[in-house]
């Protein structure tokens, strides 16, 4: 089961996700997602757990959890979805539009 965690201080790295969620069951993976520029933590990761059970039981063992300071927000990932042009598919001016000549 893959796990969405937010509000993570900027200090977590995977080990300590790996050592927090160990508690629940057996960890799969955890990656604390970080800026591409700075290599800065961006305050959330994803936690994957062998099982669906060891899943739920960290949720509702870390759900609000204080960690360094940060009360945590553990919940079931949601699918990547393609978010396609955030520039809602035209780009750029559109044409002449804005055009002085």
């Amino acid at each position: 089961m893959n796990l969405y965690v937010s509000n993570l201080g900027f200090h977590v790295n995977d080990d300590d996700l790996i050592k927090l969620f160990s508690a629940y069951g057996n960890v799969t993976s955890a990656k604390v997602i970080t800026d591409r520029e700075t290599g800065r933590s961006r305050g959330f990761a994803f936690v994957e757990m062998s099982s669906e059970e060891e899943g739920k039981k960290a949720i509702q063992g870390l759900e609000g959890k204080d960690v360094e300071g940060r009360n945590i927000s553990v919940s079931v990932a949601r699918p990547k979805t393609d978010r396609g042009n955030s520039f809602g598919g035209g780009g750029g001016r559109g044409g002449n539009r804005g055009s002085r000549w």
